[in-house]
């Protein structure tokens, strides 16, 4: 199911997707690496993007076996 669903008077809103949660969890911690900062500046934004969508991939994939 999604993540932090919110139910609102008449108004669908289901939260973000698990995918999304994975993604934006990894970028955080990506972002907050030091050790990536010299290969974040020159790979530049599409790195990190690319980067946190196949952590995000890969955890979902990982919960297929629970």
């Amino acid at each position: 199911g999604p993540a932090f669903p919110t139910p609102a008077h008449n108004l669908k809103n289901d939260g973000m997707t698990l995918r999304d949660y994975f993604a934006a969890k990894a970028m955080q911690g990506m972002l907050a690496n030091p050790k990536l900062q010299a290969q974040i500046l020159m790979a530049g934004q599409s790195w990190i993007e690319e980067s946190a969508w196949a952590v995000a991939d890969a955890m979902l994939k990982a919960r297929e076996y629970e």
